[in-house]
C-alpha cells in the first residue's frame, strides 16, 4: 500500500521476523548491509550520523533524529552531491508493528521536493524494503564468511 501524503511517500512492508530481529536490520552496520547498499556506517542514537554507500556511486547520509527499540526510528535524510535531496534535507519514518509473530514495516519518507523524487524514492525504497523483507529469514552466515 502506497498513498502520496503530498510531498511524502508511504510503503508499507510484512516482515517474517519479530519486531527487535527487524531493528536489528535497520541498525546494525553489518546487518544492514544484507539489504541495502555495499557499505554502511550507522551510529544509531539521537544526534548520531549514518553514511550508506548504496551501490558504489550514491552515497545516502544523515541524522537519527528518534531511535525508540524496537518500535520507532526517524532520520534526517538525503544524497552526497544531490542538487534537490542533500543530507539532511529530507525526514525517513520508520514505525515496526508486531502482527502475529511477524512485524509489519511502515515507512513514510517526508518533505521529498517534486513528483519525479517521490516516484525515484518510492521503487527504491519498494525495492530494498522487499529486500529487508528477506534478509532476516536467510540462514545466518558461518563465521568467516561474508
Amino acid at each position: 500500500m502506497i498513498e502520496d501524503l503530498a510531498g511524502a511517500i508511504e510503503i508499507i512492508q510484512r516482515i517474517e521476523a519479530p519486531p527487535d530481529i527487524v531493528f536489528a536490520y535497520l541498525t546494525d552496520s553489518r546487518r544492514f548491509v544484507k539489504w541495502m547498499g555495499v557499505g554502511a556506517q550507522l551510529d544509531a542514537r539521537p544526534g548520531g550520523r549514518y553514511r550508506i554507500d548504496v551501490d558504489g556511486e550514491h552515497i545516502a547520509s544523515g541524522e537519527y533524529q528518534v531511535v525508540e527499540p524496537p518500535r520507532r526510528l526517524v532520520i534526517s535524510w538525503g544524497w552526497e552531491g544531490h542538487p534537490t535531496v542533500p543530507p539532511g534535507s529530507t525526514t525517513v519514518e520508520i514505525t515496526l508493528t508486531p502482527e502475529k509473530g511477524a512485524t509489519v514495516l511502515r515507512l513514510r519518507h517526508l518533505g521529498l521536493p517534486d513528483e519525479s523524487e517521490r516516484r525515484q524514492h518510492t521503487d527504491g525504497w519498494q525495492l530494498y524494503l522487499s529486500q529487508l523483507a528477506k534478509a532476516p529469514t536467510l540462514p545466518p552466515q558461518r563465521a568467516g564468511e561474508g
